[in-house]
């Protein structure tokens, strides 16, 4: 079982990952300076990776807004929950409003429709 996280955490984390993607195909590119059009299609490749990223900050700060706001029983901060189970964004606290779940073992699989 791989190591979970917040939602909001991971979604940040690939926005970031596509940054740095673009930032290497970009130098990438670099290799290519004697060839125009191969150095200009990995620059508008390393361009495109970092819109990307840019939209994906977007919507998930769009999302971050309409999330539900608790206070951690373990840390005592606030934090944000996405879905039915989400873990704290500081202490990986696992967290649920649903009274059904509490006291269950953490499982993602509890945010995906049956």
């Amino acid at each position: 079982m791989g190591k979970y996280s917040s939602k909001i955490n991971k979604i940040r984390t690939f926005a970031l990952s596509l940054i740095f993607i673009g930032f290497i195909v970009m130098y990438a590119g670099i290799f290519f300076r004697s060839h125009f059009l191969v150095m200009s299609i990995f620059m508008i490749l390393g361009l495109l990776f970092i819109i990307a990223s840019t939209v994906v900050y977007f919507w998930i700060g769009l999302l971050s807004t309409k999330t539900i706001q608790v206070v951690c029983p373990n840390c005592g901060k606030q934090t944000k929950m996405l879905g039915r189970v989400d873990m704290c964004m500081y202490c990986n606290e696992p967290l649920t409003l649903d009274q059904s779940l509490e006291g269950k073992e953490f499982d993602e699989q509890y945010n995906r429709k049956q």
